[in-house]
């Protein structure tokens, strides 16, 4: 499979690739047509690497999401694949790594899924409390409630309202099978009890984890790229205040929650004494009982 990294360098097209899975992707307007191209060429020598390999191209498994853009758009990428003879199935949702990405990036319908998966769960750890203590019981919870609803949610960050509400749904159903709460009893008081912190804050706080580490080198080389320290055109006192570069966006409700723009807002947000922390473990502790003091104010 090395090779084909070299195919995909080549044609200057981004890649992820893990175990068997390659994702190739790029970014470009709809009245850009070189990247398209580049796209296809990369596909197209793909194909005739396989062939020569003795290998095929699995076109079941071979999906296109497109995301932006409108219906104009779409065909007429479909159409430069056919006419390539790449056939691509078109798709308005896939599965990346256990996370469902839509041509919206609302990630509704990863959400919806999340939440009938978890609910399921939550139904089978009910039925078991009355046999359990508090402390075996909140396991039971970390394993199959809280592990599904932090794994990837840094993509949470900047959803609206509606969608975050569905997630904090399940926590707050974990969180009365675990206390033996009413299902009418106000719900911040057991969360403040168990330490929890609510979804929106667990997702800026995965958000504001990636950023520290980035700028210290411990992040992954395509989020370090994307973040940039704030250096005025004058002499300024927040020259050293270890700020960041809030780029201009378009439109707030897309570009407002990529990670370019959503994590130099965030960290700007921070006191400083968080920004300058040692080391991980010491960020992450004070960003903890910052966040904490947000979320459950006295």
């Amino acid at each position: 499979m090395l090779p084909l990294g070299s195919i995909i360098r080549k044609h200057n097209v981004n890649f992820h690739s893990y175990a068997d899975d390659t994702q190739l992707y790029l970014s470009f307007k709809s009245n850009e047509v070189s990247p398209m191209w580049s796209l296809i060429s990369c596909v197209s020598e793909l194909k005739e690497w396989m062939n020569k390999n003795y290998l095929s191209l699995n076109t079941d498994k071979t999906e296109m999401l497109i995301v932006g853009g409108n219906d104009a758009d779409h065909n007429n990428i479909l159409s430069s694949f056919n006419s390539m003879g790449i056939p691509v199935n078109f798709t308005e949702s896939a599965r990346n790594l256990g996370v469902i990405f839509d041509s919206s990036m609302s990630f509704k319908v990863h959400i919806t899924k999340l939440s009938k998966t978890c609910f399921f769960h939550l139904k089978n750890v009910r039925k078991l409390r009355r046999f359990l203590n508090k402390q075996d019981s909140e396991k039971l919870i970390h394993a199959f409630i809280s592990s599904r609803i932090d794994y990837c949610n840094a993509v949470f960050t900047g959803c609206s309202n509606c969608s975050l509400y569905s997630l904090q749904l399940i926590q707050n159903a974990a969180a009365r099978i675990i206390t033996r709460t009413r299902k009418y009893e106000h719900i911040t008081p057991v969360l403040k009890s168990l330490h929890w912190l609510p979804v929106k804050f667990r997702a800026d706080f995965k958000i504001l984890l990636l950023t520290y580490k980035s700028l210290n080198g411990r992040g992954p080389a395509y989020l370090s790229e994307l973040i940039m320290t704030y250096k005025p055109e004058r002499t300024l006192r927040s020259q050293d205040a270890g700020l960041l570069m809030i780029p201009r966006i378009n439109k707030i409700t897309v570009g407002g929650r990529a990670f370019s723009y959503r994590a130099p807002k965030l960290w700007n947000g921070l006191p400083a004494t968080i920004r300058d922390a040692p080391s991980v473990s010491a960020f992450k502790s004070r960003l903890k009982t910052h966040y904490f003091s947000l979320a459950y104010p006295d």
